[in-house]
């Protein structure tokens, strides 16, 4: 998708003018296509800018840095695991589960994830950021939980940072340690058991 570098102006010339969406959705596509293409070590603005039919001005308008940029196209939209109606916590626990075996295994995050995390841990502000992106999503499972602890669904010491941090360090791993190998709904299912229920009989 190329966008005329004309039309950057239509958006961004002016203070307070709207940006023109036409140029944010081709520099994001633009970044999807080299990561898949090239990797994140070899993605850059200027090549970026050039896929895209704009320029790095109008790349640094929109977005500080290349991790913050690549995590755009990445995670386009917070994570919605929680859309079912409440009062089945093992279903939800399954249906983040799912959401994060589906976005960590798409191509674009593929190639993206192992540079992301690196910049993430070496600057704190673009962490902070980046992890505010799904401030929704853990206000959600938040609620739910304080919802299942009431109803006797779930132990009160069970802490949403960490259900969710086990869910993605789960993810991860199975995708560092067998990264060929499909994570189906066995995978999912298994899994869920291992959260919901536990390992001691």
């Amino acid at each position: 998708m190329k966008a005329d570098r004309r039309d950057e102006h239509k958006g961004t010339s002016g203070a307070g003018r709207p940006r023109d969406p036409r140029i944010d959705a081709a520099i994001v596509e633009a970044v999807a296509d080299l990561l898949v293409g090239i990797g994140y070590s070899n993605l850059t603005m200027a090549a970026v800018a050039e896929r895209a039919g704009t320029t790095k001005t109008a790349l640094y308008r929109r977005w500080s840095s290349k991790a913050e940029l690549v995590h755009e196209a990445a995670f386009p939209a917070a994570p919605t695991a929680l859309a079912a109606p409440e009062g089945d916590i093992g279903g939800d626990v399954r249906a983040m589960i799912a959401a994060a075996r589906d976005v960590f295994t798409s191509p674009v995050v593929r190639a993206a994830l192992p540079g992301l995390l690196a910049d993430m841990a070496a600057d704190a502000d673009l962490n902070a950021r980046v992890m505010g992106r799904f401030a929704d999503v853990f206000a959600a499972l938040r609620v739910r939980l304080e919802h299942a602890v009431a109803r006797g669904e779930v132990h009160a010491d069970v802490d949403p940072e960490r259900l969710i941090e086990i869910i993605g360090g789960a993810t991860l791993l199975r995708m560092l340690l067998a990264p060929d190998s499909e994570l189906d709904e066995t995978w999912v299912d298994q899994t869920t058991a291992i959260i919901v229920h536990g390992v001691r009989a």
